[in-house]
């Protein structure tokens, strides 16, 4: 009976060890993940220019991201006046990618974005424009620059475009709240570009409380009053103004 009852602790205590080193295991992420927000933003400044007629505009974004860096999504969101290409009122923005650390906290992204305006009428209003940037930590800011190329074409008055850019983020240490700046140079006279080239740069800050963002930024730009009114638009979207956005991500 002795013999018996060591010989079944010694089979419990092996049968446990397994369990334990399963349970332990860290289970394995998923090589396909969905990300996404919402945001209501008080207008809509692209590159410094305001495609919302200076009203509050809805955005919204969808990702979808593999494990091997590769990524595709779509961003939209609502515009009026100068920004209704064709008149739609529904700016959508198709793209993907790929992106990879080079260093350690240096990282690369390049793709193709694809800008669409359903339901415009009167002309060919989509087109293409490949982009690449570089990211990483300088201290404790994250600095990004990079470069979007969109080559002629109609849609964009036969012309080319190249926008140079700087993002940079600082986290204040012990708040939710990040200091942001951009400066942005625009080459090449679009529909979309009044006066061809111009500097675009915005200062702001954000606060984050689990996945809600709330937004504070001046954005201005160099656009004059006679290059906005040559190609339609008014004084005020190039203009400087304060942007209040407020964003949910899942």
């Amino acid at each position: 009976m002795a013999q018996y009852s060591l010989l079944l602790v010694g089979a419990l205590l092996a049968s446990a060890f397994p369990l334990r080193a399963a349970a332990q295991e860290t289970p394995r992420a998923p090589a396909l993940t969905a990300t996404g927000g919402v945001t209501l933003a008080s207008q809509y400044r692209f590159r410094g220019i305001g495609l919302s007629d200076e009203k509050p505009a809805l955005q919204g974004t969808i990702n979808l991201n593999h494990e091997s860096g590769a990524y595709v999504g779509a961003w939209a969101s609502s515009l009026d006046g100068f920004g209704e290409l064709g008149g739609s009122n529904l700016e959508l923005d198709l793209y993907g990618g790929y992106r990879t650390e080079l260093a350690k906290g240096v990282t690369a992204d390049a793709g193709l974005l694809y800008y669409a305006y359903p339901g415009s009428r009167g002309g060919k209003f989509e087109f293409f424009e490949p982009y690449a940037n570089v990211s990483g930590k300088l201290g404790p800011v994250t600095a990004k620059v990079g470069a979007a190329f969109a080559p002629a074409q109609s849609a964009i008055g036969g012309n080319s475009n190249l926008y140079l850019f700087n993002d940079n983020s600082l986290p204040i240490a012990g708040t939710p709240i990040a200091l942001a700046s951009h400066v942005g140079w625009s080459k090449g006279r679009t529909t979309l570009t009044p006066g061809g080239d111009y500097l675009d740069w915005s200062l702001g800050a954000q606060a984050t409380w689990r996945n809600l963002t709330a937004g504070v930024s001046y954005v201005d730009t160099d656009i004059g009053r006679r290059d906005a009114l040559a190609a339609g638009a008014t004084k005020e979207i190039v203009d400087g103004a304060v942007v209040l956005s407020l964003g949910a991500s899942f």
